[in-house]
């Protein structure tokens, strides 16, 4: 059975997630937290000792453990051809590329490492109350990003070209985690709003907004597709 080695509230496992969704690649959710790890278990399968982590048996056969999560989406996308999320050709798929990247990484160390990370894995850990310096220059950095996607979207119906794409799922895992702690400003970027709205509506991300953290619920809007 396919598994994913994965944290709810982790934007790079929730992409994996949508990909394996919109593929329709049944997977078997097994939470594990990469400081909490004293079995071994995730280091057993990548000895970086991160998440996600993809176990799956490829059409060819045997078993194969994936990881980074640029690489998990590589693989997904040329091991299942159906449902591509890559576009046809060469330079809209390094446009589609960038994004991802830029939403992975950048916007992780700038946006969620300051925000997801001091709300949530603080209280998972238990080392106290979230540092609200840190919130707030997640929060003033959240708004750049917010525009710059409201800037790709005024040019393209979706975030890298006129199909949907890697790009959105990783921009929607970002911020589909961040809505959870209510700290998205939708109402200040109707294009941006409008855009999620659209992948809020789609059949993967129904067990994404499914997800809860106990003792920390989300805001009313969180799972309806309509805001």
């Amino acid at each position: 059975m396919r598994t994913l080695f994965h944290m709810p509230l982790d934007p790079a496992s929730r992409m994996i997630r949508l990909i394996l969704a919109e593929k329709g690649l049944p997977v078997e959710l097994v939470e594990k937290r990469p400081w909490d790890d004293e079995e071994g278990s995730i280091a057993a399968v990548n000895p970086a000792g991160t998440i996600p982590v993809l176990i799956d048996e490829p059409p060819t056969g045997g078993e194969i453990a994936i990881s980074p999560v640029s690489t998990i989406i590589e693989y997904l996308d040329e091991a299942y051809s159906n449902a591509p999320l890559l576009p046809s050709t060469s330079a809209a798929r390094a446009e589609a590329r960038r994004i991802s990247a830029w939403f992975l990484d950048k916007f992780d160390n700038e946006v969620s490492d300051f925000t997801l990370r001091e709300r949530v894995h603080k209280r998972l850990m238990r080392l106290g109350q979230p540092d609200y310096e840190k919130l707030k220059h997640g929060g003033e950095a959240l708004v750049w990003h917010l525009d710059y996607a409201a800037w790709l979207l005024d040019q393209r119906h979706w975030l890298a070209c006129e199909r949907l794409t890697i790009a959105d799922f990783a921009a929607a895992a970002q911020l589909s985690a961040l809505d959870y702690i209510d700290l998205v400003p939708w109402e200040k970027f109707p294009a941006v709003k409008d855009w999620y709205a659209r992948l809020k509506s789609r059949p993967s991300m129904r067990t994404i907004l499914r997800d809860r953290i106990e003792g920390l619920p989300p805001p009313a809007h969180y799972d309806n597709p309509d805001f």
